[in-house]
């Protein structure tokens, strides 16, 4: 579930380990699916401890823990993984402990109950690598009605599909990406090289103002409760939602019922009334 606001707010939430020294790193027991660690635990905690954190960055939808060896730990949450400095939602799924030395939290955790993420340490050389331009688009936060153009106009998928796409833009998921377009007024539907130059910078314009709302509001925890910060606390974006799971309500715009649609195998809601097929 983790997209780009719950990702920065992870990222955010990282803040008090800047600074500090890494003392060790832990794979932790678990009897659930073990998640992928690169490289080696034993080669892993070999590289980390006695490096600093630098700096605390985010790829798309990755935290990006940078040490002053230059080496990045790139943490992929997928759909079910959380990076907390407090008490986990069920200690049985931590999966990682790396201890820090100074004053402030004593470790930060990866947690993961499905065992679908990863954590993977990069070179400074294998990162820019792995993630260079032609792996992973720009950031969802920084696009604009030209790059999103530029991007996708001559794709003949259906817009929704293709933001879903992290080749194309970085960090935005299903959720988002149902509310950005109902935002901008466009049918999840519509084909991208139909979308016109208008449409393009209404659907820039409501991605910055939907992601950056929902990063204030420090994302969205559903109804199974797996999204929590750092703190292992609720994000409260999940009370702004305007269409995303609302299906059989009314639009808080035109009053119209709120669908649900199957795209590429994933739920897509809109508005049947301001986001009509044919605009």
């Amino acid at each position: 579930m983790p997209e780009l606001p719950e990702v920065e707010t992870m990222r955010r939430g990282l803040l008090p380990v800047l600074g500090r020294r890494v003392v060790d790193a832990e794979k932790l027991a678990c009897p659930r699916k073990p998640i992928r660690i690169l490289p080696r635990i034993d080669r892993l905690r070999a590289r980390m401890v006695g490096e600093t954190v630098t700096e605390l960055g985010r790829v798309g939808k990755r935290v990006v823990v940078v040490l002053s060896s230059g080496d990045r730990l790139v943490i992929e949450p997928r759909m079910t993984g959380l990076v907390l400095l407090a008490d986990s939602p069920d200690p049985l799924y931590l999966r990682l402990r790396v201890q820090m030395a100074g004053r402030g939290p004593e470790a930060f955790y990866y947690w993961d109950r499905r065992g679908l993420g990863g954590v993977r340490l990069f070179s400074e050389a294998e990162f820019a690598e792995e993630y260079s331009a032609a792996k992973i688009g720009p950031d969802a936060l920084v696009m604009t009605a030209d790059l999103y153009r530029t991007r996708l106009c001559a794709s003949k998928r259906a817009i929704k599909v293709a933001l879903l796409d992290q080749k194309i833009v970085a960090g935005i998921g299903n959720l988002y990406a149902a509310e950005m377009l109902w935002l901008a007024g466009i049918h999840p539907e519509k084909r991208c090289d139909r979308v016109t130059r208008k449409e393009w910078q209404r659907l820039a314009d409501a991605g910055i103002e939907v992601l950056e709302e929902a990063v204030r509001h420090e994302g969205s925890t559903l109804g199974d409760g797996t999204y929590r910060n750092a703190l292992n606390q609720d994000g409260g974006y999940q009370n702004l939602h305007r269409v995303y799971g609302r299906a059989g309500e009314a639009c808080p715009r035109c009053g119209e019922g709120i669908l649900r649609i199957v795209q590429a195998q994933r739920s897509t809601f809109y508005c049947r009334g301001c986001q009509r097929k044919s605009s």
